[in-house]
């Protein structure tokens, strides 16, 4: 099976990389930035695509590939791509000038194309492309030539055809550089001539095997939260060790409206899971949590009782199955990118951590994430593969530490019966007008903010609702849905007259990035 190896500098967005040469059926794999000729030579890669990163190629100490790696790739005549930081390695390594640029440009740009050939084949003159950078080549290494430029950034794609080199100064990889999975295409396709023979399916059979030799005879906990990530995790373990996973599922007080209810229904009633376990550790969170208001903090209080309560039930369950070994847990590589646990090691800038991922240094079990390289939407499709049913598979994400993280500030009972009743509501429309399963997250937030309003003759004093719709992908990127206004107006009128505690509904038109999805 042809296979591209993705070189990780730090970037969040490396497994978006290798995502988009698997959607187009090729096995991608990232390693990291100093990986050896050997590790290289066994996997034998068509391509190579270097990441971008958060460090200038001119500084001391940045991540830079080993000597040996050039000269392996040269010999070899293996196709490179390289990505922002990645086409500044380039340039620098080949004798080309490496420069700040006076200004960092962020943000959409139109690159008028000065090569049709090659990386850029049917492609248009013009192309709208995503820019995010500091540093740009000033001038070219010997041999290469100039494919694209916009008004600020005149080496904007370069390449070498004959050593079928190349490398942009914007990121092809994310979903605003319109026909970035055209370029990946002619790179796979045209400059590696990659044979498209990746599958879903062979993942399933490597992940269930994976399972299987590291488990062995021991049992498993899973840390349920109901939502798609740990319920396809689910269905991925019973099939791996049948009935020597045991379902855990915490009510922690900060999940949704009807949620626990839900959930029990679905697993103990429709996907009959012997060992399915639901306890009630509600009054425990939502003590740990008083008068915290940093969501750092919140994050790793959750994760942290989290361990505990599944612990004392692993306990409790020994006197019955002995052998319980490991905690399995839903989490997903943007999990783990944000929160600096990719291949990147330090290189990586942590966006957040979360709080599957925060977890305490004496815990007992030892961890096991299946989908710890997977984005949503490959999670989704594995859903499908495993039969679980449409309605759970399109549920929108929803956060590990629930509505701890969206009710900003201090957390009580009362600002989160409030919030989940608003959230219902924001839910209910959506899906009213046809909007859940085009959308990728729907959602209410508690703004501690207060302001006035009039309801009826008497004058109010009531906090802020903020209502958060988004499209993606992925969840690496997001654009705020743009939606009719009819719709936000329904939002609007129904919060503030059935949920007691808010008067004023805002709507968040920020994209991602800048901003994240959720607001901590």
């Amino acid at each position: 099976m042809d296979t591209v190896l993705v070189l990780d500098f730090g970037s969040q967005l490396a497994h978006l990389i290798a995502r988009r040469i698997r959607d187009l059926g090729v096995y991608s794999e990232i390693v990291p930035f100093n990986t050896t000729k050997a590790n290289i030579q066994a996997i034998n890669p068509v391509g190579i695509v270097l990441s971008g990163g958060p460090s200038s190629v001119y500084d001391e100490g940045v991540p830079l590939p080993l000597p040996e790696f050039w000269d392996y790739v040269e010999e070899k005549k293996i196709p490179l791509l390289g990505l922002c930081y990645g086409h500044h390695l380039i340039g620098q390594h080949f004798k080309g000038k490496v420069v700040p640029h006076k200004e960092k440009e962020f943000g959409k740009a139109t690159i008028t194309l000065k090569q049709q050939k090659t990386i850029f084949q049917s492609l248009d003159k013009e192309e709208i492309v995503w820019m995010s950078h500091g540093d740009q080549v000033e001038e070219l290494p010997e041999g290469y030539e100039i494919f694209a430029s916009t008004e600020t950034c005149p080496i904007a794609a370069m390449g070498n055809i004959q050593k079928k080199v190349y490398s942009f100064q914007f990121h092809a990889e994310v979903n605003h550089t319109v026909n970035g999975r055209k370029m990946f295409e002619n790179f796979l396709f045209g400059i590696c001539e990659a044979k498209p023979t990746w599958k879903i399916e062979n993942w399933v059979e490597t992940a269930i095997s994976q399972i299987q030799e590291t488990v062995q005879d021991k049992q498993v906990i899973l840390g349920l939260s109901g939502g798609v990530d740990s319920s396809v995790v689910a269905m991925l373990l019973k099939q791996a060790i049948g009935e020597r996973v045991h379902l855990i599922f915490v009510n922690n007080g900060v999940l949704r409206k009807g949620e626990v209810a839900q959930v029990c229904d679905w697993f103990e009633n429709k996907f009959h899971f012997e060992n399915f376990h639901m306890v009630d550790a509600e009054d425990l969170f939502l003590e740990r949590l008083k008068g915290i208001s940093d969501p750092e903090e919140k994050r790793k209080i959750i994760g942290h009782t989290f361990i505990e309560v599944f612990e004392a039930k692993a306990l409790d369950l020994e006197k019955t199955y002995p052998n319980i070994d490991y905690l399995a847990q839903g989490t997903i590589y943007p999990d783990r990118v944000e929160s600096q646990a990719g291949s990147g090691g330090k290189s990586s800038s942590k966006i957040k951590s979360h709080h599957n991922l925060a977890l305490p240094d004496d815990m007992k079990l030892k961890i096991l994430e299946p989908l710890r390289d997977l984005y949503k939407d490959e999670v989704r499709e594995l859903g499908r593969e495993l039969g679980l049913p449409a309605g759970l598979i399109e549920r929108h994400p929803f956060p590990g530490p629930g509505l701890a993280v969206r009710c900003i500030g201090d957390i009580t009972k009362e600002r989160l019966d409030i919030l989940r009743e608003a959230d219902a509501i924001v839910i209910e429309e959506i899906k009213q007008a046809g909007l859940y399963n085009e959308v990728w997250q729907a959602f209410a937030v508690y703004l501690p903010v207060k302001s006035v309003g009039v309801m009826g003759d008497f004058r109010t004093f009531e906090n802020v609702c903020a209502v958060r719709i988004v499209e993606s992908i992925d969840a690496m990127t997001a654009n705020f849905a743009k939606l009719d206004w009819n719709v936000l107006e329904r939002i609007s009128t129904r919060i503030i007259n059935e949920v007691r505690g808010f008067n004023r509904v805002v709507y968040d038109i920020s994209n991602k990035p800048p901003s994240t999805i959720e607001f901590e």
